[in-house]
């Protein structure tokens, strides 16, 4: 354990932790490269909970010291000493708006490309935004893109594996550009399906429509088809509407709402009530 940064009000403690498996939760045959890591620390000053975010510090660039990414705590188990956790990484690149060359993006190819027994750098735990009500009426809409479903994934085990006999409607829209990239929702990975028996659980997959062409997910044709039951889910009191992916997601979603809504002033006014009551919570990235 070490200091990385240190002022009156706050001092930010690097934590190391020990790569142990690496598999991948996409099919041989995906264009995408998605992996499920997992890692072991003996650091007994890293305390988290299920849910909660970690700062990866990757190598930096350009004189950097580090590179600093957000990953959800998916899996977590405690042995005597030492405590496992798994993230969930997509390898991602980008195209540069200046010279329009392809690169690597750094955190995530630098995760995939790691080793059993290879060392990364970390700090948190930070707060899981996305809490489970009290009340197990309440309704519960979560709405995902790529490796989003990776929060979403630890709170419908939360749900149902843990605190149990949920009565309120649990749903997930999830998208992807193709079928292939269907995190922990394809035929090799599909651990979701043990909740698809759950009656109050329901989860709608959408695919983009032209995934050569980079378009989005169809996730707000998956929300217009459910529209009755979503727009009444928004506009009830309890309902929780969780958020998780790029950024672009928000787009997308206020596309489908405003449908739902009849017009962008209906769905402003409805979306600033979800904010300002505490019903709202986004991951982006």
């Amino acid at each position: 354990m070490q200091i990385l940064s240190q002022n009156a009000d706050q001092a930010t403690i690097i934590h190391t932790a020990a790569l142990t498996q690496s598999r991948h939760i996409t099919p041989s045959s995906s264009p995408d490269e998605v992996l499920h890591l997992v890692f072991r620390t003996s650091d007994l000053s890293f305390d988290p909970k299920l849910g909660n975010l970690i700062r990866v510090l990757a190598p930096g660039q350009f004189g950097n010291r580090h590179h600093v990414r957000l990953y959800s705590i998916m899996d977590l188990e405690r042995h005597g000493d030492a405590t496992e956790f798994a993230i969930c990484v997509r390898r991602c690149s980008y195209i540069d708006d200046f010279n329009g060359e392809k690169y690597q993006g750094v955190a995530s190819n630098y995760l995939c490309d790691l080793r059993p027994d290879d060392v990364i750098e970390f700090s948190g735990p930070i707060n899981y935004p996305f809490v489970i009500p009290d009340d197990k009426t309440a309704d519960i809409l979560m709405l995902a893109l790529g490796t989003g479903i990776a929060p979403f994934r630890t709170l419908i085990r939360q749900i149902y594996d843990k605190i149990g006999g949920w009565k309120g409607r649990v749903r997930l829209f999830y998208g992807a550009k193709s079928p292939l990239e269907m995190l922990y929702m394809n035929d090799e990975n599909n651990d979701l399906a043990n909740y698809f028996d759950q009656p109050t659980f329901k989860a709608f997959q959408a695919v983009s429509p032209q995934p050569h062409f980079d378009a989005p997910a169809a996730l707000d044709e998956a929300l217009e088809q459910n529209a009755a039951e979503v727009w009444e889910m928004v506009n009830r009191p309890t309902t929780r509407v969780f958020v998780a992916g790029t950024e672009n997601l928000l787009d997308t979603i206020e596309k489908a709402m405003i449908e739902l809504a009849g017009s962008p002033e209906s769905w402003a006014a409805t979306h600033a009530e979800l904010v300002a009551s505490g019903r709202w919570s986004e991951v982006l990235y």
